[in-house]
């Protein structure tokens, strides 16, 4: 089964760079995605079916152009957003609960699309990789005006100057096509990366330092730029589009923009392909080719390029370069760089790295309840979600296995923090802490405030600079203790924790979107799916 596993995720890496590799223009001998075909007449359509389609966070963006193809139609559309890999998953189960995928990428719905239930795939837009760095660091770092290579970057972290956001490489499209692209450049581009090249410990080392700059990591590419404005950070790794979007409400609101750079040696691209999954409703079926040949349509096509989106590769149209600005750095006419794809089993062992040697090591405080009210089914669902982290095997197959370096604590909790548990590094320690969940027993009240605290305490141990830091949350009830109490600890920590939140059963939503709100975190939901829950969360550090 391990070995299985392997297999789809380096298939889905390999489709990937063929995906994310691509320049300008299309590789000889390949058409342009659909998009920079000549726009389809949108369809005369008028119905009152309901599409759900499964999206990728960025496509958040465009949600104003949907409701106005909603208006126009009657087409109801819900939308659902996931990482790359959930999609993927998806549309390898034995039913698709959706009528409709849009994920960053081609490789999600190449490597998840196994039973070929995927029809009238056509790519809708494309954008780039770039980082956004504030302008006037860019300018202190000698970035603005000039082509800037992966080595400028890493010399600039080296050298202690500069320090990023990025989406998790192995959760996200984005963060996946960005440290794919370094790799290339740090080994100088090479007609193909070697399982060899991987071991030189040269590569190790400055690949290991240029992640060292991640300050904050994310499972989501829209939340990080969510989570950029929220101030603080000097700069972040996303999409061309979510850079402008940045820049456009940082301009809003009167503060620094950021300045594109675009890595000349290692820069890949995310083509953004509409596909409609068959379940053998022509009424869903016409509905949905309505909304493609709506989105394909030239004058539709305009308003996607006003979000920051190109929608072929040869650059915008002239009466949306005031979008594209350059004052930004943003380069619409420049020649995109592309990315030669190494073998199937070399791509997933530089995943492998990444998650197990390359990254910044997480340092992460479990603050599990225990309480009266989950006793029964819900401690049992919590129990068997730790599994899915603590247990290795189970970690791998959802590419989120700890590294050597990696520290987990463990704070079961009711009334009041029962005990701390530690655990460093990958191995037996790490199941000896899945033990330990196992064994508490559910009876007491709930504060989550002292058990946030206690995690508090615990981190100030620990130099934080040499970690992704975060603390994880998860109760079914509405808390007793004190918030202000948690805050003032918070506070005199000064340092950037997050922490998140995991609802389930009763539990108030409000408390936890105060404490995600104070430590610029996020809550998940996990009455449906606790599982899915924690495996997200694990996402964000």
């Amino acid at each position: 089964m391990k070995r299985a596993l392997r297999a789809v995720f380096g298939l889905v890496l390999a489709l990937l760079m063929t995906a994310c590799g691509t320049g300008s223009s299309p590789p000889a001998g390949e058409s342009p995605p659909p998009a920079a075909q000549e726009a389809a007449e949108p369809l005369d359509y008028r119905g009152d079916a309901t599409l759900r389609i499964l999206s990728g966070s960025e496509n958040r963006e465009l949600e104003d152009i949907l409701n106005t193809f909603s208006r126009e139609t009657g087409v109801r559309i819900e939308m659902t957003y996931q990482g790359s890999l959930d999609i993927m998953r998806a549309l390898q189960g034995e039913t698709v609960d959706y009528d409709a995928v849009w994920p960053a990428s081609s490789l999600w719905l190449t490597a998840g699309d196994t039973r070929y239930r995927v029809k009238h795939a056509a790519s809708i837009s494309v954008t780039p990789v770039v980082f956004g760095i504030r302008q006037s660091l860019a300018e202190e770092l000698g970035f603005v005006g000039r082509e800037v290579s992966v080595s400028d970057l890493l010399s600039a972290i080296r050298a202690g100057e500069l320090r990023f956001c990025m989406t998790s490489a192995t959760q996200s499209n984005s963060g996946c096509s960005a440290y794919i692209g370094f790799l290339y450049a740090l080994l100088g581009n090479p007609d193909v990366i070697t399982s060899e090249d991987l071991q030189d410990p040269a590569l190790a080392g400055q690949i290991t330092a240029l992640l060292s700059g991640v300050d904050r990591s994310s499972g989501s590419s829209d939340w990080l730029k969510d989570l950029f404005l929220t101030g603080g950070y000097d700069a972040m790794v996303n999409y061309e589009c979510l850079i402008i979007s940045a820049n456009q409400e940082l301009e809003a609101q009167g503060q620094e923009t950021l300045y594109a750079v675009y890595p000349y040696d290692g820069l890949s691209l995310a083509d953004s392909p509409l596909g409609y999954v068959d379940g053998g409703d022509p009424e869903k079926e016409e509905a949905f080719l309505a909304l493609q040949s709506y989105l394909l349509s030239d004058p539709v096509q305009n308003e996607i390029q006003r979000t920051g989106r190109r929608t072929g590769y040869e650059g915008v149209s002239p009466e949306n370069e005031d979008v594209f600005r350059a004052d930004w750095g943003i380069q619409p006419q420049r020649v995109l760089s592309p990315i030669r794809m190494p073998s199937t089993d070399v791509l997933m062992e530089c995943l492998d790295l990444y998650q197990t040697e390359f990254r910044k090591p997480s340092l992460t405080v479990y603050c599990l309840d225990y309480s009266g009210s989950m006793l029964g089914e819900g401690r049992s669902q919590m129990v068997e979600a730790m599994g899915q982290i603590l247990i290795q095997e189970n970690a791998a197959a959802n590419l989120l296995q700890a590294s050597e370096n990696e520290v987990n604590l463990l704070i079961p909790f009711s009334g009041a923090p029962r005990a701390v548990y530690t655990a460093q590094g990958s191995g037996a320690e790490l199941e000896a802490l899945y033990t330990r969940a196992e064994a508490e027993e559910a009876i007491g009240g709930t504060d989550i405030y002292a058990a946030a605290q206690e995690g508090l305490r615990q981190l100030a141990a620990y130099d934080l600079a040499q970690y992704t830091p975060a603390i994880i949350l998860l109760t079914d009830g509405v808390s007793d203790g004190s918030l202000s109490d948690f805050q003032a600890a918070y506070e005199a920590l000064g340092a950037d924790i997050p922490v998140f939140s995991i609802m389930f059963g009763d539990a108030d939503p409000t408390q936890l979107e105060t404490l995600a709100e104070l430590t610029h975190a996020r809550v998940f939901d996990g009455r449906e799916d606790l599982i899915g829950a924690f495996r997200s969360v694990k996402g964000y550090n």
